[in-house]
């Protein structure tokens, strides 16, 4: 029998993404996994597991129940934004570490923890519900343009469109609501006051009600309307950090969470923080491989310990950059070629990663016809002294990958 605690793990993720958080977990925790399906290269990984649709509340309570059975649990964890609710529902009736439902509800409801955000005096965007193309009108009235038309419960900028004129509304309503209708929590769409902007995001660390910023992350987007991330940079010794940590630690006390990891995206309105939302787990798009490489704490590990009511260590023993740049290709159509200079990444020691998600054959759809999950041919990770020299070295390793499609008729 292991001497480690264990540790129950919902939804560990796709592998090209959120492999790392299990893999950094069990360095430290045995590990057993509510998966959707039979584990593949989680194996090496946890010690057991129950496979269960993840969806389906009853059967997931079931099936936590009987891994509690089988094994003594220090907590449960998930760094899945649509199983929030679910993990803290599970943690609760397990009597384990754990937020409550209206809180994990509030972060993920957009509209929510607005009126949560007004409600504590934290800065913000002006945000009204619309269930109707009549309602998203009358919002617009009231809000003015430019205006961000959005789903009140989803994630990663899926949805998300900017207008600036009346005239674009019915088809960026259309947009947001078609993404909105697929959410088990809220299908409405949300009309907000456009934040202009730089976009960053605070990672958090909260224990007991006391929220530690642990990294800035300087974002970069896409052409407008659209919203989708193209790259993300960590600097362990960024001056903005001290400036974003306090109004993230407040939005963080607003929606009420007490214990657990927290992304907190926000931008910079003449300078000066104006929330986005709360995000109730680890950052997307490989933010805590890029807060560890750049300073040395382990969020996935944070999360873990956090969940199993331990205090973790945030001691950072790194002083570096790190960042993240995703593949688009120019045009939608069918990925037709996907290349690296080999002998470039073979002696280039700061490229620490290329990884490709698409095959040649493959369809790769942008905006609006796709999203970020059917856009992007892969990634590439790299490490500098500092953001100047990360962001100069993304653009050197961009001269030695190249992603070619052909326009589909």
């Amino acid at each position: 029998m292991s001497a480690r605690p264990l540790v129950l793990v919902v939804a560990s993720g796709d592998e090209t993404y959120r492999g790392y958080c299990l893999e950094q977990v069990a360095a430290a925790y045995d590990v057993v996994l509510l998966t959707g399906a039979e584990p593949s290269w989680e194996k090496p990984y946890i010690v057991d597991h129950a496979v269960v649709d993840l969806h389906g509340d009853a059967a997931l309570l079931a099936a936590g129940r009987a891994l509690a059975a089988r094994h003594e649990l220090a907590g449960v964890v998930t760094w899945q934004e649509w199983h929030l609710v679910s993990t803290a529902r599970l943690g609760r009736v397990l009597g384990l570490p754990a937020n409550s439902l209206e809180v994990m509800r509030a972060c993920r409801n957009k509209a929510t923890a607005r009126t949560l955000f007004a409600r504590h005096g934290v800065p913000s965007a002006a945000s009204l519900k619309a269930r109707t193309l009549l309602e998203a009108r009358r919002a617009t009235a009231v809000i003015g343009f430019p205006a961000v038309i959005k789903p009140a419960a989803f994630a990663g900028s899926i949805g998300v469109i900017r207008i600036d004129r009346p005239e674009e509304l019915p088809a960026a309503f259309e947009f947001a609501s078609a993404e909105a209708s697929q959410s088990r929590e809220d299908t409405g769409v949300l009309v907000e006051e456009y934040l202009d902007g730089p976009e960053v995001s605070v990672e958090c660390v909260t224990h007991r009600g006391e929220t530690t910023a642990v990294a800035v992350t300087r974002k970069s987007l896409g052409p407008a309307p659209y919203f989708y991330e193209t790259g993300h940079t960590v600097d362990a010794t960024d001056p903005l950090l001290a400036q974003v940590a306090p109004v993230a630690a407040a939005a963080v006390k607003a929606v009420g969470i007490t214990d657990g990891v927290q992304h907190v995206e926000m931008r910079l309105v003449d300078g000066q923080p104006r929330l986005i939302e709360v995000n109730a787990r680890i950052g997307g798009d490989m933010i805590g491989h890029l807060v560890r490489l750049a300073t040395g704490i382990d969020l996935p590990k944070a999360a873990a310990d956090l969940a199993c009511g331990r205090t973790p260590d945030l001691t950072p023993i790194r002083r570096q950059a790190a960042g993240i740049r995703m593949l688009y290709p120019a045009t939608s159509g069918t990925l037709t070629d996907r290349q690296l200079n080999q002998p470039y990444a073979a002696h280039t020691p700061w490229l620490r990663q290329v990884q490709w998600m698409r095959q040649v054959g493959d369809p790769l759809l942008l905006p609006p016809e796709g999203d970020l999950l059917t856009a992007r041919a892969g990634f590439y990770i790299v490490t500098g002294r500092d953001t100047a020299e990360v962001n100069e070295r993304l653009d050197t390793a961009a001269e030695e990958i190249t992603v070619t499609t052909r326009a589909d008729r």
